[in-house]
């Protein structure tokens, strides 16, 4: 049991790393713990593998907010987070009408989660609704990366094919996203 709990400690900060430098694949983890999980054969494991990494993931998006609004603009740009103002006045007035779907859905879609915490923090958006919306996004997220690790799981008999194939499946997934809305983009681009 303790060799359980130093591997979700390591989950737990892999993914809550991952959440304040937005570089290491964290959905890749959490699916790739999941996996391993699955093969171990004891469904505590896997509960523990979405506690863990949704536990990371919010402790980190408290510690990335935190940064946002004490820092403000001029660290979003010092870091380099801060790319496009026009996503980011979009995602404001989103975020205006109705902060927890969109709190919900930017976990949920790679590289949408870090605009929206920018534009919650410069909009001032209160501690109280971010840390009661982001609670069940990082839930979400955790259960949804854990599913495809559980898949990869029970389609390949040894744990590190499903472990290979689950942080395959999500980068590729992410680069596809990342890819159709840098298309997206550049179509819509000239028409402005």
């Amino acid at each position: 049991m303790i060799a359980y709990l130093g591997a979700m400690a390591w989950l737990f900060a892999v993914v809550c790393f991952g959440a304040i430098i937005p570089i290491v694949p964290t959905g890749a983890a959490v699916s790739g713990a999941a996996t391993l999980a699955f093969h171990e054969h004891h469904p505590l494991t896997i509960v523990l593998v979405i506690a863990f990494g949704a536990a990371g993931a919010y402790v980190g998006d408290l510690a990335m907010y935190a940064m946002c609004r004490l820092g403000g603009e001029k660290l979003a740009r010092r870091l380099r987070w801060l790319r496009d103002e026009e996503h980011l006045a979009s995602v404001k007035l989103r975020l205006e009408k109705s902060p927890l779907p969109v709190l919900l859905v930017s976990r949920l879609i790679p590289g949408g989660r870090v605009p929206v915490l920018l534009a919650a923090a410069f909009l001032g958006l209160s501690w109280r609704t971010f840390v009661a919306a982001n609670l069940p996004a990082c839930a979400l997220w955790a259960a949804v990366y854990a599913a495809v690790g559980v898949a990869g799981g029970s389609i390949f008999p040894k744990p590190w094919e499903g472990v290979v194939a689950a942080v395959v499946l999500i980068l590729v997934v992410n680069q596809s996203i990342s890819w159709w809305q840098k298309r997206r983009d550049a179509r819509t681009a000239p028409s402005t």
